[in-house]
């Protein structure tokens, strides 16, 4: 449970119909198994210990006497157990018989949560049955003990303040106020949804989006456990399809018409902290609902939830295809607003042969096709000095041709060489000096062109480089407006794939994969035999990893140890963990560092949830300290 990560638990037991004491055997030994998995929270499926599917047994008191004595069996024989188990059944109280779940810690019946909407319609009857649990919150006696039973329940660990959980019982999930709205704005992190919903032709994607759903706009984590084989099949089938969300993404999912259990670690901490971010996320009204505390051992959760490599990426191709497209035409709108605006019909770019000045001609050419411009007032420009390959210059001209846009070549090396001597500096000396001087140099040359020709000059430095400061102050930092600003580097490969993979022309696909093949390098320090010698990722780090480290930061807002953690697991046999130790230092170090970088940005689109603009994303003092973040990693 450190670092805020919950195991959880859905199961689906083979149901004995109106055989209480044989699925009560069948529930503890499901909480046996799911004990040795270490799950902290486990949910059954709707009335389990007798079978959803009893009809009007459910009016005889041999029925419902039998299912408290199978509870109160589960509880003795789950003492030692330390876990918040959900368990389905129905509860006389009253005069009134109620679909409820049970509620047990350490064996101990902490409440019961009765069904607030009930079916009646279709192949549901529920209120032949059973009443509504609507707005009750009472207290049972039990051997002395008042077990409160009502619908406003959120169970509350005492050693963790984030892990509090509310329940809802199936249909409660399906109406247009289900009670999880209520329990999120009590303050509950985690819903669980004792469920036995049955199969139909396409159910289980609806059902699926509702869970997604609610888990997304409640921002909790949602188990649904749903009844399966061995329910009455004299009018329905039970399929299971048991499912544990996460503020809109399912971290498992089980077989259909196959019974089992699903496990999935539940991030308390980040749905606390994404929480907190949203404005509009009401404060937790806790006078609404009565807590329930329970107790947990505090223990480390071993990890079996997946992190994905790019968190920036989907995972699909659909996916990707879709995403890529979509931010394409974001970035081309965003400058095609701003080139009407200024009433500009033409372009510059600095045109390197590589990926970011590439993805940005790629954009460039699309915001001119959507205003109906000819491409030949796209105006790129080529300016070789020390660094610049052939392999990258011959791309530059090639993509520059393929595209349709006007090239023109300014080789930078004499008034570079003037400018060393103009501040008496060694060109033998192959310095910061050396370098930014021939990103400011080219910046100039930019600059004034545009003006001469009356165009915007389009800037490439995407987000990755921002997030890092891998950009020269003033030189390649700076641009009229930025296409580039807040796509990640790991994402740039995936555009500029997609546009060749799309484009339906060869010469343009040739030429789009060559720069791919490319490494990724500002060309700043001569070649060495014609090679590229001076590759960024040798230098600040893998982007993969950098993307990664980003995403967890500024999205996910974890802390480094957490973001350490969780990059071992997911690169495990790609990079070894000293080697992960030392960029995840290197990028804390830089990201700190060179804010004052990202504090006077250009202009730029923003296209994914992840962006380090002053005006919106990142409102941060340029000479803050890391020295907190970076004290968390010296002891690893």
């Amino acid at each position: 449970m450190r670092q805020g990560f919950i195991k959880t638990a859905a199961a689906t037991p083979m149901i004995t119909v109106a055989d209480c004491k044989a699925n009560g055997e069948e529930i503890i030994r499901l909480i046996r198994e799911m004990e040795k998995e270490h799950a902290k929270i486990m949910a059954f499926p709707e009335l389990c210990i007798t079978g959803y599917t009893c009809h009007d047994l459910f009016l005889q008191r041999t029925l419902l006497k039998s299912a408290w004595d199978t509870l109160l069996e589960i509880g003795d024989k789950t003492r030692d157990v330390d876990a918040l188990i959900f368990v389905g059944l129905p509860v006389s109280y009253k005069g009134k018989l109620y679909n409820a779940a049970a509620v047990l810690n350490w064996g101990r019946i902490l409440g019961i949560v009765p069904k607030t909407h009930l079916p009646n319609y279709s192949e549901f009857y529920e209120q032949r049955y059973f009443a509504s649990g609507a707005g009750c919150l009472e207290f049972m006696d039990l051997e002395g003990e008042r077990i409160p039973f009502g619908t406003e329940l959120v169970f509350a660990c005492d050693d963790i303040p984030e892990l509090t959980v509310a329940a809802e019982i199936c249909e409660d999930l399906w109406v247009p106020q289900p009670p999880s709205v209520s329990h999120a704005q009590a303050g509950a992190h985690i819903i669980v949804n004792l469920s036995a919903s049955n199969e139909m032709v396409g159910k289980d994607a609806y059902r699926r989006s509702l869970v997604t759903g609610q888990s997304a706009r409640l921002v909790c984590g949602y188990i649904y456990a749903n009844a399966g084989e061995g329910e009455s099949t004299q009018d329905l089938v039970f399929g299971g399809q048991n499912m544990i969300a996460e503020n809109g993404v399912v971290l498992a999912e089980g077989q259909r018409f196959k019974n089992g259990i699903i496990y999935g670690e539940i991030d308390v901490q980040r749905l606390e902290d994404e929480r907190r971010r949203l404005s509009t996320f009401p404060a937790a009204d806790t006078e609404s609902h009565l807590t329930v505390p329970f107790d947990l051992q505090i223990g480390e959760t071993p990890l079996t939830r997946v992190f994905p490599q790019y968190p920036f990426v989907p995972a699909t191709k659909e996916e990707r295809d879709q995403r890529c497209e979509e931010i394409l035409n974001i970035q081309a709108m965003g400058l095609k607003k701003r080139m009407e605006h200024i009433q500009c019909e033409k372009a510059m770019v600095g045109l390197s042969g590589g990926l970011d000045s590439t993805l940005a001609l790629l954009v460039i050419a699309r915001t001119f096709d959507f205003m109906g411009v000819p491409r030949e007032q796209i105006h790129c420009v080529t300016m070789p000095c020390f660094g610049t390959t052939d392999r990258t210059y011959q791309n530059a001209c090639k993509l520059s041709q393929c595209l349709g846009s006007t090239l023109s070549e300014v080789n930078i090396r004499e008034a570079v060489s003037v400018h060393f001597q103009d501040i008496g500096h060694d060109a033998d000396v192959h310095d910061v000096t050396y370098e930014n001087s021939q990103a400011r140099e080219r910046t100039q040359i930019l600059m004034d062109m545009s003006n001469q020709e009356g165009s915007i000059l389009v800037g490439t430095g995407d987000l990755s480089e921002l997030a890092l400061g891998w950009a020269t102050y003033n030189g390649d930092h700076m641009s009229m407006y930025g296409v580039n600003g807040s796509v990640p580097k790991t994402l740039v490969r995936h555009l500029v794939r997609y546009y060749a993979e799309t484009c339906g022309e060869e010469n343009l696909k040739d030429v789009l994969l060559d720069i791919l093949d490319t490494p990724v390098s500002p060309e700043l320090l001569p070649p060495e035999n014609g090679v590229i010698a001076q590759k960024t990722e040798d230098l600040v780090g893998p982007y993969e990893l950098h993307d990664f480290f980003l995403y967890y930061m500024l999205r996910a807002g974890f802390e480094p140890r957490k973001i350490y953690r969780i990059a071992c697991r997911t690169f495990e046999g790609i990079y070894y963990k000293e080697t992960i130790l030392k960029w995840l230092k290197t990028f804390y170090q830089r990201f700190f560092s060179q804010q004052f970088k990202r504090s006077c940005l250009p202009d730029g689109p923003k296209v994914g949830s992840v962006a380090v603009s002053p005006r919106g994303d990142l409102r941060m003092p340029s000479d803050a300290s890391a020295r907190i973040w970076l004290e968390q990693l010296e002891t690893l």
